[in-house]
């Protein structure tokens, strides 16, 4: 006879989970603890439960009648039978198997639930975001909650395994400088003065490498002040690094071996090489610098072929071609909503070229001489029923237009395999100017120029590159990184570069730069999102599906009904005075 081994799963009131039952303990006494997830009658003198846990459900057959319903909490006891012929289930790890000759012992009773918690019907977000507590039993809340463990879990083992050290840095911390909105905590004890949450552990990285510590990783909380979307939420979790003593390819390898683990232990698969290509060659070819690889559709440049042409809408800098499989089916309806987001991306419209049997297909197509017509078919090895788009325009416009439409006609849902990473290098540094005719940080501040470019700083500055890269999974940025400047005289070259006085540095980063003084390595790093991972392995196009208590669309917490006020008493002791609305 089976004999129950030891588990770590066994407590002083159960023996084992659920779905840990089988047919080898066949006739041994066993006691289960648990949800009732279904309740059947067979006659008067026999019931069915259907008993659940994190591992997933048994059935449990009960001589006689039992005063129980959905989701009570109980604690059976019971003797694991063969399910008589034709009725086992194969749907279920237990399906060949049940408990007979059951004790029930009701441990909590439950009101019905505002909704069934299993997997087989769609339920109203806010209803299910309002009774989180009951959504996180159901099966698909339990396994990407429980898969998001396991992620943690391998990135702290690689991490370690490359000689990181896990170091936790402050949530009330001082004013960044990283673009996004803060949220802003007032200090009792110092009246009229605030901490912020911190939007990444950044500087306080950074000075950890000044501290000695050359490797240092965080499973690190994060919150933005910002509007929230699928892949967006106030407070999110990242892998954060940095390490001293390195290059950027060194943390690429560091990033990709901790990623490629995750994605391993997720998936069962382990990816192949994560490639790389520049800023500048993901916009030329994809128009974003988040191309998501699943698919072609590469960006076309026909600028050559029509420098010297005398159709008035192709006479720009630069013309972009796109070619969509299949396209030559869109309605004309379809092609004016797609000239129309042409526009509100900033393009003055959007040529369309249907490619037929005959040639060309197009309202512009009797106005393009010979080589124009030759080189429009052959954009992308067309074939006939599809379709070519073009923009004429200034190139960085044309280019994200067309990257626009690219992903919106060509991306499946970022969930969907195969999963296709790739590394985005060479950022520019600088990405344009601001009202005031000050340069603005691409990334932030402190990021090191390419050394080729060192010599650009002052005479051309929007050619020079950074030391800057993403890692971009299916068309989803999944983390940012760069190489840290640590030399004085190229960090106020940039400061200068950008409008930043001695005096604003002093009072914004004093302390970092301070630190600096004392001798700071070579140093770099990065930081990835795990939400966004844990949501592409779990299949979920939303990161609210690997959260356990999210916020919504708008930011608030249906289940507790945050954001609050505040009783009037701690306004007092915060000093603070609400301003009537729309003063």
């Amino acid at each position: 006879m089976w004999t129950m081994p030891k588990n770590h799963e066994a407590t002083s009131m159960r023996d084992l989970l659920c779905a840990s039952i089988d047919r080898s303990m066949t006739g041994s006494v066993v006691t289960v603890c648990g949800w009732v997830a279904k309740r059947r009658e067979h006659g008067e003198h026999l019931a069915f439960l259907d008993v659940r846990d994190r591992s997933g459900i048994v059935q449990a057959v009960v001589d006689g009648s039992v005063d129980v319903r959905s989701e009570y909490v109980v604690r059976i006891t019971g003797t694991v039978s063969g399910r008589p012929e034709g009725t086992v289930n194969d749907r279920l790890a237990t399906g060949a198997i049940e408990l007979s000759d059951c004790t029930v012992e009701i441990l909590a009773a439950a009101e019905p639930p505002p909704f069934q918690l299993d997997d087989r019907n769609d339920i109203d977000e806010q209803v299910r975001l309002r009774y989180r507590f009951l959504d996180i039993r159901r099966e698909k809340m339990q396994r990407n909650l429980r898969l998001r463990a396991a992620v943690n879990a391998t990135l702290r083992r690689a991490m370690d395994a490359q000689g990181f050290c896990e170091v936790e840095t402050p949530l009330l911390w001082a004013p960044t400088p990283e673009g996004a909105r803060e949220f802003v905590v007032p200090s009792r004890l110092h009246p009229g003065e605030f901490y912020v949450l911190p939007q990444s552990p950044q500087i306080a990285k950074q000075l950890l490498m000044v501290g000695g510590f050359d490797r240092y990783y965080q499973i690190a909380r994060c919150l933005r002040d910002e509007d929230l979307r699928a892949d967006r939420q106030f407070e999110f979790t990242q892998l954060d690094l940095e390490a001293s003593f390195v290059t950027q390819d060194d943390i690429l390898a560091f990033v990709a071996e901790a990623v490629l683990d995750a994605a391993e232990a997720a998936t069962g698969v382990r990816p192949g090489t994560i490639g790389s290509m520049t800023w500048a060659e993901a916009l030329d070819l994809y128009g974003t610098d988040k191309p998501d690889l699943r698919f072609a559709m590469v960006l076309q440049d026909l600028s050559a072929a029509f420098a010297n042409t005398e159709v008035k809408a192709f006479s720009a800098p630069t013309v972009k071609a796109l070619r969509v499989p299949g396209g030559a089916s869109f309605s004309r309806s379809k092609l004016d909503q797609l000239t129309e987001q042409a526009k509100s991306l900033g393009a003055k419209g959007l040529a369309w070229f249907r490619i037929t049997e005959d040639g060309i297909d197009s309202p512009l197509a009797r106005f393009l001489n010979e080589e124009e017509t030759r080189v429009i078919a052959r954009v992308d090895d067309a074939q006939v029923g599809d379709i070519v788009l073009c923009v004429a325009d200034e190139y960085t416009l044309a280019c994200k237009v067309l990257g626009t439409l690219r992903g919106a006609l060509g991306s499946p849902p970022v969930s969907e395999g195969p999963h296709h990473y790739v590394w985005i290098t060479e950022f520019p540094m600088f990405e344009g100017i601001d009202e005031d005719g000050h340069l603005m940080a691409a990334h932030h501040p402190f990021t090191m120029p390419h050394p080729d470019d060192l010599d650009l700083i002052e005479t051309d500055p929007l050619k020079v590159r950074s030391q800057a890269y993403d890692l971009v999974l299916n068309g989803w940025e999944l983390g940012s990184g760069s190489v840290r400047i640590h030399r004085a005289d190229i960090q106020s070259r940039i400061f200068k570069a950008l409008g930043i006085s001695d005096e604003e540095a002093d009072n914004r980063f004093g302390f970092l730069l301070g630190a600096f003084k004392y001798g700071a390595p070579p140093h770099a790093g990065f930081a990835f999102g795990i939400d966004r991972l844990v949501a592409i392995f779990a299949g979920e196009e939303n990161i609210r599906e690997v959260i356990a208590y999210p916020k919504t669309q708008s930011g608030n917490d249906l289940m507790t009904g945050a954001p609050k006020d505040i009783t009037d008493r701690q306004k007092r002791d915060l000093r603070i005075k609400i301003a009537a609305k729309g003063s």
